[in-house]
């Protein structure tokens, strides 16, 4: 079968489109044609081998895929045929992966299979850390930086569908912002001076809950954007850069600053994916979750989807 390789540590361009053998499922795996798969940072960051999980070269990233099942242990609930979504360790830039029953789940028939794709890092981290680590209340502000990405639009409308207010989204320019709004937002301001935007928003109150993976410069007046018992959910740094807390903010204004690591959180906990996903299916459904897809490429662009 044709896949995608990583064979040098030289950034998204070095991705390679070779045969390879196709993968043989264990007792508990679940073999699927993949569809579609979809592009994360973290990806990026494997292509320079930037990223916290370091496989040995060559190998075949791709860690969210949708596809059909070819075949399934008895007693899953999984049939050939079936339409899926799975989030396989590696091995999704690929015409086949196997994943654990236990990381697969059922596509409902409103999402295409592109968007299934893009559900399960995605969805699954802004549910995570709007709900278990946010601890998100009806009708909460929340603030989504880097708002026209992955997260970011996951974060948007994970937040309306699970009861928050107002959800102010902050973009670099705004193309992005429309995007953001598209995704559900009920404004956007400019990273440019956001601080000052949110305060008029909001009153001069600030938001409840600053939603960032960005990182960077930005950090500093996300804080000052909480109000009062505020929390700030650090999700990743995607401006390069890892900020660092003056904690006497935090202690001024009763402010909490909260790790969000959902992969090394669900692999010590088995069953909570499953969990998760069963709080999202019904909205999934009902099409309050969708995921933009910002392009669609073949395997053989897969350096381009990277860039």
């Amino acid at each position: 079968m044709r896949a995608v390789q990583i064979t040098s540590l030289e950034g998204p361009s070095a991705v390679e489109v070779v045969e390879v053998d196709a993968p043989e499922p264990g007792p508990d795996q679940v073999v699927i044609d993949v569809k579609a798969a979809g592009v994360s940072f973290p990806e990026v960051l494997q292509t320079r081998g930037q990223y916290q999980i370091k496989p040995p070269l060559p190998f075949v990233p791709g860690s969210e895929v949708a596809g059909e099942v070819v075949s399934a242990p008895s007693g899953t609930g999984f049939s050939t045929g079936d339409r899926v979504a799975a989030f396989p360790a590696l091995g999704g830039f690929a015409e086949r992966v196997v994943a654990d029953t236990s990381m697969t789940f059922h596509l409902p028939d409103n999402l295409s299979y592109e968007q299934g794709a893009a559900v399960p890092l995605n969805y699954l981290t802004a549910h995570f850390g709007l709900l278990k680590r946010g601890h998100l209340r009806n009708g909460e502000s929340v603030l989504v930086q880097g708002a026209a990405g992955g997260v970011g639009t996951a974060s948007i409308q994970v937040a309306k569908a699970f009861g928050a207010g107002q959800v102010i989204a902050v973009t670099s320019t705004d193309a992005k912002g429309e995007i953001a709004v598209a995704a559900g937002a009920d404004a956007y301001v400019l990273a440019d001076g956001f601080r000052d935007a949110v305060k008029e928003l909001t009153g001069g109150h600030g938001v409840d809950l600053v939603v960032d993976p960005v990182g960077g410069d930005r950090f500093t007046d996300s804080l000052r954007s909480l109000k009062d018992d505020g929390r700030l959910l650090v999700i990743g740094f995607t401006a390069g850069s890892i900020p660092e807390v003056k904690v006497n903010r935090l202690l001024l204004n009763n402010l909490d600053v909260r790790g969000v690591g959902w992969g090394a959180y669900v692999l010590k906990r088995p069953g909570y994916v499953a969990a998760q996903w069963s709080e999202l299916a019904p909205y999934l459904a009902e099409g309050k979750l969708t995921a933009p897809i910002g392009g669609r490429f073949p395997l053989e662009d897969a350096a381009r989807a990277r860039a």
